[in-house]
């Protein structure tokens, strides 16, 4: 129906299922992707350790693991439902109304400090839910209608991977970063914050 966005190693499009519903469709590139990368963070999940080192192959797990990544979080927070995925495409849930929900990077919270505290209780769910990003930022974060929603979670490692706690203060400095330009926290709050949401992970059930 409609491009998205064009990104290095991923298009993302718009389009209608035959009862004329939306659904978002984000195809990789299999001649442009950082296979390199894709594997660097793979082998850190204990679920891909054993990957091909095989250009192909690592693309289509990194597919794989976005679905089922999506199907983790959604259990918890709100993020685009996935549908189906094959090869190099994953389907999922169309965010928005007329036109898609924009990224936070577009369109800065009515209520910042608010948006920012919803953004934090996400993370939080997220981590007890067993999951850590990895790739939260401005850009990966939808505003609609003042929600957060977090998108883009090929890269999301559990918890139980050796590097998710190092992720997560990374995710926080990240998010911590785009706030400033509204009020004031200092490092001491980031520290603060990533305790917080250990803590609660500790505690999930």
């Amino acid at each position: 129906e409609s491009t998205i966005s064009v990104g290095k190693e991923a298009n993302i499009f718009s389009a209608r299922t035959k009862d004329g519903g939306r659904i978002i469709a984000k195809m990789y590139r299999l001649e442009n992707c950082n296979f390199n990368k894709m594997y660097d963070y793979l082998v850190l999940d204990p679920r891909y350790m054993a990957i091909s080192k095989r250009q192909r192959l690592i693309i289509f797990a990194w597919v794989q693991r976005e679905y089922k990544n999506l199907l983790t979080a959604r259990k918890v927070i709100k993020v685009p439902k996935p549908i189906a995925f094959k090869d190099n495409i994953v389907l999922m849930e169309f965010i928005g109304h007329e036109d898609a929900a924009p990224q936070l990077k577009d369109s800065p919270p009515k209520e910042p400090k608010k948006f920012f505290e919803k953004v934090i209780k996400n993370m939080t769910k997220l981590y007890k839910g067993g999951l850590v990003h990895v790739d939260l930022s401005q850009f990966n974060i939808l505003n609609l209608d003042e929600e957060p929603v977090f998108i883009d979670f090929s890269q999301s490692l559990p918890t139980d991977s050796s590097h998710a706690k190092l992720y997560l203060k990374r995710d926080i400095k990240n998010v911590c970063t785009y706030f400033r330009k509204f009020f004031f926290i200092t490092e001491e709050d980031e520290a603060q914050i990533f305790e917080k949401i250990v803590k609660q992970g500790i505690h999930r059930k």
